[in-house]
């Protein structure tokens, strides 16, 4: 019998923008059909999973896939956590408090350990938060610009002195930035390190062969009891998800994770397995690199938002299982902007007539970075179908995640189809994705307003006054055309009738904390 785990939107019983805003989190739902987590989980045995792609570092300072967390949670703890339904923080390796608004303080657990026995300390803290500001190889700075200094103030005490007050630090902190990684083994490894990881979570590292599997065990010393059941978990790395999908039913797997909706109807038919569907803020767009010409035309990039037909892309790829994207943010998400998302109304005459006006009537061809599997072929399929009728040209070149994402952002293509896989707090978005600097864009370029904007979203507390920073904010960045977000694709999930405890996310990041095997 089919067992159907999906979460239902709170929208059916109030509405959910009020919800949101009263948790201060970035989406709601509720998981139907019970927990598993009633009854005491079973300990022991194999978990092994079907992955869509192999990791760009085991280093969470280092690497530049959304898709490497599922890896680095299992080897790393966060200093702040969060809440899987709201993604609202709450404690983790630490406790936090703000005794004014440029102090927030951080008390950690006691007798926590590294993998390699080391302390997890203050002295450890500073330097994972120092070598995440600092690093020259780091891609989280854009995390960290609020922080002036990072001050060992006790045994198991770090204070952070701030630039300006910072209300998503927190939440920051529950993601790479708050990753703790040994600085022993930084020391020993230097960049081998992206191979050789240390941290201090229920697992610890055994192996990664490139493009096929990465392997975790149980770490005994692990000072919570309450989760990490499973003695082992295998990354079986199958970039094919519909061959990954099969290992689930032969067997092989016990589970596939972040599935295209295509696939639901064969999960549906293989009566044994589980089905887990769930909205997330898994975000499909082009990243545009705008140094690079005709993109540092603001009126081509506009031509390219108005010749997405965003809701013909979801029926046509997603099977209607997700939500069209006129922002990096969906429409159920508090931050939401009403104005920014009546910018671009599908129109192909009107790209036509900004390509006009940019002297580009004729047509021209820009190179994309993509990905091989199935589903990325089918969605390059659709928007060059689309983007075509505009005389926008797209020449693909095809690879694994970690390859083609790298080459984008070091300056390899005019644009990545690929997906933002979200964070925690929206400020998070923004400054990864546009602000001076920052990695995740391509340009390294941003206007003063943008930045300055960046910063005041962090300064307070109340969701309203957020919220309306935040709608400025995405006025910039979608009037300036600085992305084009596409859609926002649902969690879909494969279990095995054996899993136990597995439950999703709003962030769409599987984490295996309280799976067990029956």
């Amino acid at each position: 019998m089919s067992h159907d785990l999906a979460r239902a939107p709170l929208a059916s019983m109030l509405d959910r923008r009020a919800f949101l805003a009263l948790v201060g989190a970035a989406g709601a739902a509720t998981l139907a059909g019970g927990s598993a987590l009633a009854a005491e989980p079973k300990r022991g045995g194999t978990l092994r999973l079907s992955a869509l792609a192999n990791p760009s570092s085991l280093d969470p300072a280092t690497g530049g896939s959304g898709f490497d967390h599922c890896y680095l949670w299992t080897i790393y703890d966060t200093l702040v956590e969060w809440d899987y339904d709201t993604l609202k923080p709450k404690p983790g390796l630490a406790k936090w408090s703000f005794p004014d608004p440029k102090t927030m303080v951080l008390d950690l657990q006691p007798n926590v350990k590294f993998h390699d026995g080391a302390p997890l300390d203050a002295e450890a803290v500073k330097f994972n938060l120092d070598r995440n500001r600092q690093d020259q190889r780091s891609n989280v700075k854009a995390d960290l610009t609020s922080v002036e200094d990072v001050v060992v103030t006790g045994p198991l005490q770090v204070t952070l002195k701030l630039k300006n007050a910072d209300t998503a630090l927190p939440a920051i902190l529950s993601d790479r930035c708050g990753m703790m990684i040994s600085p022993a083994a930084v020391k020993t490894h230097g960049a081998a390190s992206d191979r050789n990881p240390v941290g201090a979570g229920p697992w610890k590292f055994v192996s990664w062969a490139d493009n096929q599997k990465v392997a975790v065990t149980r770490n005994d010393n692990y000072w919570r009891k309450d989760r990490g059941f499973v003695d082992a978990i295998e990354f079986n790395i199958i970039p094919e998800q519909a061959t990954g999908l099969r290992s689930v039913v032969a067997g092989q797997n016990d589970m596939a994770f972040a599935l295209p909706a295509r696939l639901k109807p064969v999960i549906q038919r293989a009566k044994e397995l589980q089905v887990v569907s769930a909205p997330t803020l898994y975000c499909i767009q082009f990243y545009f690199n705008t140094k690079r010409k005709p993109l540092d035309d603001l009126k081509v990039r506009q031509a390219i938002n108005f010749a997405i037909d965003r809701d013909a892309f979801v029926r046509a790829t997603m099977a209607g299982l997700g939500e069209a994207a006129t922002m990096t943010l969906p429409k159920s998400h508090w931050a939401w902007s009403e104005a920014a998302s009546k910018l671009y109304p599908h129109s192909v005459d009107k790209a036509k007539q900004l390509l006009e006006e940019a002297g580009l009537g004729k047509g021209f061809e820009l190179t994309v970075g993509s990905y091989t599997d199935q589903d990325s072929v089918r969605r390059a399929e659709v928007l060059q179908e689309q983007l075509g009728k505009a005389g926008i040209r797209l020449k693909f070149t095809r690879g694994t995640v970690a390859e083609i994402s790298a080459n984008f952002f070091n300056q390899g293509y005019d644009m990545l189809l690929s997906a933002w896989t979200g964070r925690p707090d929206p400020s998070m978005t923004y400054a990864l994705g546009f602000d001076k600097g920052a990695y995740y864009n391509a340009s390294r370029e941003a206007t003063d307003e943008l930045s300055d904007l960046i910063r005041r979203s962090r300064e307070s507390e109340d969701l309203k006054e957020r919220a309306a920073v935040f709608d400025r904010i995405q006025q910039i960045t979608m009037g300036q055309a600085l992305s084009a977000p596409i859609a926002f694709q649902y969690e879909l999930d494969a279990l095995s009738p054996k899993v136990k405890g597995y439950k999703p996310d709003l962030l769409g990041k599987p984490k295996f904390e309280f799976v067990s095997l029956e």
